[in-house]
Parts: C-alpha cells; structure tokens; sequence
C-alpha cells in the first residue's frame, strides 16, 4: 500500500511506521488520519507482523498535534466528525493484538500526545515534550486526551496538564508515567525497535490474550475480568506454543514460537 504521509519499514517481524510530514511537524492532517487507519488495519491482518513501532520523521517532532489549518474553519458538525475519525483511529491502535510501541522523539503535543496514549507502550528521547494545548486554542482534546490521560496518570495531575495547557519535559513525562523510559535522541526509535522485536519473537496467542484481558479487563467488575482472564489462559493452553514454550523451558533452551 502507497502513503504519502507515511512510511512503512520491516525489520524482521518487527514494523515501523513513520509519520512523514516534517514541514507541519508531523501534524495529524485529515490525510493522515485516513492513511494511519489503513496502515495499521493492514498491519492487524497482516501475519508476517507481530509487532509495530510508530514514530515521528526528524528529531523536533514526533506529532506536534493535529493541524491548526485544518480545525480553524470546521462547524460544529466538521468537528464532530473530526473528533470521532480520531477517536477510531486512537481506539484501532489501543485495542490491536499485537503491541504498538511509540518512539517519542521532540514535540509530542495534542493529537500527538493522544495517539501515543493510544500505544501499548511509551518511550521518549530526552528532546521529548509531552502536553496537551488545546485550552490554549479555546477547546478541549478531542482525540481521547481527556479520558486516557486521566486513566494513566490521575485526575489531578491530568487537569493540570489540560487545564494549563503547559508539557512536561521526558523525565517529567517519565515520572508522572506517560512514557516508561527515556533514551538518547538518536536511539528512541533504535530502541523502541529492540522491544519491538523481542515481543515479536514472543508467542502470538500469548501475546494478543494479554493485550486483550487487559483492555479489556480495564472497563469490568474485577470478578468478571477475573473470569476473562481464567477463558483466555485456557486458550493459550490449547495451542502449540504453549506446548512449545514449556519443553523449552525444561529443555533449557530457546523456544521457537510459531504462532500455531
């Protein structure tokens, strides 16, 4: 499939998906929220993947927001329909069954902060800044900011972050627990990288039941996501990693999942 904002890499079962709008800081435009959503559908479907790295080109940004041209002349209507194409598109990222690594280089700012919410797992480079602004154009988040920042980090400092509109540094950003670490400039994404590939080499079934109990889970009386948890361990049980997995381990050696 051919992008025009974006670029796609494999490095073994491993994918990275780079957003290419360096002029606009890699900000969301309609396009790209179309292309985003292909990509990662075709990446849900496709096999070969078991685990996908979405970054910014450049080092400055790695999605400075949603583009200011765009939003200034929407209706109410135009906005709607806006805030919902990106919330599917967040909700696409957050539930795929196979991990979705942001590797958070510079500016991380509005619809940019709320995509890498979306991701599994979170890494910045020591550049990073991380917030949402939108108060300072007289609106709110519309991307999903508002209810997963607030999940990951507590009502009090969300509101801070939102109703200020100032970021946070990397290291702040690490601390509150936005992103789970922070790297050098130049190794964010060599690093996300190497994460990446480990979980592909993991068992798929495994893998994608984690994913899923835990998102799941998340919105369920915590009986219920118990009994969630109990039918998806019987399922890895059913499969060929499973028996795959413990030989190796009482084998001691290396196990080779096949996704079987």
């Amino acid at each position: 499939m051919n992008y025009q904002n974006l670029k796609l890499e494999m490095h073994g079962r491993a994918a990275v998906l780079t957003v290419t709008r360096p002029a606009k800081l890699n900000a969301l435009n309609h396009r790209t929220l179309v292309e985003l959503h292909r990509a990662f559908e075709a990446l849900a479907n496709d096999d070969s993947v078991r685990a996908i790295v979405v970054t910014g080109t450049g080092e400055k940004a790695f999605i400075a927001g949603a583009d200011i041209s765009e939003i200034r002349d929407q209706t109410p209507l135009d906005a709607r329909h806006f805030s919902e194409h990106g919330q599917q598109l967040m909700r696409r990222i957050e539930t795929m069954t196979k991990p979705v690594i942001a590797a958070i280089n510079g500016f991380c700012l509005g619809g940019g902060l709320e995509l890498a919410l979306a991701c599994h797992i979170r890494y910045a480079s020591e550049n990073a800044r991380l917030g949402l602004p939108e108060i300072k154009l007289g609106i709110i988040p519309g991307f999903g900011g508002t209810q997963r920042l607030t999940r990951l980090i507590g009502r009090s400092r969300a509101l801070e972050m939102i109703l200020t509109g100032e970021p946070v540094n990397a290291l702040e950003a690490e601390k509150y627990g936005i992103v789970q670490g922070v790297v050098d400039a130049h190794e964010v994404v060599e690093h996300a990288l190497s994460v990446a590939q480990r979980l592909a080499s993991a068992a798929p079934h495994a893998v994608s039941a984690i994913l899923e109990t835990v998102d799941k889970g998340l919105d369920m009386p915590l009986d219920q996501g118990l009994g969630f948890e109990t039918a998806r361990f019987a399922l890895c049980c059913a499969t060929e990693d499973m028996r795959e997995g413990t030989a190796a381990f009482l084998e001691k050696r290396k196990p080779a999942f096949t996704g079987s």
